[in-house]
């Protein structure tokens, strides 16, 4: 395995996260413990989860992810040998489920917080993130940015900063990130943080795959300025830029289960990702392994974030950690975003 910091911070983290949104829904507890047992052999030391989960998100199974890595951590007594990563969820119309208080308030923080610890079974977070803004922009799927004039959010920057100052000085939190966030959020909770001597955001967590590049237009700028890590997630596109699904949905898998997840399997995602293929296979690659490869050098990456329903899948994934890609791949594979980009924002 190879290792990095948080940006900012002496907390050494591997380069490969391990994502556990499946845990609790596609997976059960014992198939999540064997899946941090099986990380933990191959050196990954750093996991993801968030109070939603498990996805999709539905009453039944909410919190059940953070319920399953604290049971791990009750049975084998190894929190301080992972670094620990959780959301709090903003406000959405169809999450109302989670709690009453949806959204970045200081009550909502301090409960989301409370109920996280609890379920986890620890006393502090490692790196504590905001799932998606409160305010109107364009995550989960939108390639642009569509004002609304009439929109009821008002600039609380400095005001969410201040509640989770007041957690890290409890020692609940040690740091802070964001997740699904734009370049205008990333740079407004940084200017706050200098102008009132607040806590730095310092990770982003956004999808990022060979069929989703569009950080790179702005948001990578701004990590490498500021010296923001990003932890990609979704780096196989819902498993399709394994190449499973070029024939046809796979019936037991995610897009099989979850049909609505249509986010990477649109025309042009598709002629892009049968492109993508082809390099693979003119190489002799395992193209899901080519396809987290190239997102594991990426310089702007802190740690990648894989997920897997198998651990044979969990294995495969884990390995691209040893896979080093040519110029010439890395010269092919921009030739063919030139031809698709970003065409799974």
């Amino acid at each position: 395995m190879k290792y990095t910091s948080l940006p900012n911070t002496d907390i050494k983290v591997s380069k490969i996260c391990l994502g556990t949104m499946t845990w609790g829904q596609q997976n059960t507890e014992a198939e999540g413990h064997a899946q941090i047992d099986f990380a933990r052999e191959k050196g990954i030391n750093f996991l993801d989860t968030a109070e939603m989960y498990a996805v999709p998100a539905k009453a039944e199974t909410q919190g059940r992810t953070e319920e399953i890595i604290g049971t791990w951590f009750k049975r084998t007594g190894k929190r301080e040998d992972v670094v620990l990563a959780s959301k709090v969820a903003g406000p959405s119309e169809g999450m109302k489920h989670i709690r009453e208080n949806l959204g970045f308030t200081k009550e909502g923080i301090r409960d989301a917080l409370h109920k996280s610890l609890k379920r986890l079974q620890t006393n502090y977070i490692d790196l504590y993130q905001l799932h998606w803004p409160e305010r109107n922009s364009n995550f989960f799927g939108k390639r642009g940015y569509e004002h609304k004039p009439d929109e009821a959010w008002e600039d609380n920057f400095k005001e969410v900063l201040e509640t989770l100052d007041h957690f890290i000085k409890q020692g609940k939190i040690r740091q802070v990130g964001l997740s699904n966030e734009s370049p205008f959020g990333v740079m407004r909770f940084l200017e706050e943080a200098r102008k009132h001597n607040l806590p730095k955001m310092i990770t982003v967590q956004n999808p990022y795959n060979l069929i989703n590049r569009k950080d790179e237009i702005g948001l990578t700028e701004v990590l490498h300025r500021e010296k923001i890590g990003l932890f990609p997630y979704s780096p196989l596109g819902m498993g399709t830029l394994s190449g499973k699904h070029l024939n046809g949905v796979v019936e037991n898998s995610r897009l099989g289960l979850f049909p609505q997840y249509k986010r990477y399997s649109g025309e042009q995602a598709v002629k892009a990702t049968r492109a993508y293929s082809e390099i693979a296979k003119k190489h002799n690659l395992n193209f899901a392994q080519m396809s987290l490869a190239f997102v594991n050098t990426r310089p702007f990456v802190t740690s990648n974030i894989i997920g897997a329903t198998s651990l044979e899948q969990l294995k495969e994934n884990i390995d691209s950690i040893n896979l080093e890609l040519s110029e010439e791949i890395l010269k092919e594979i921009n030739s063919i975003h030139e031809t698709y980009p970003n065409p799974a924002p």
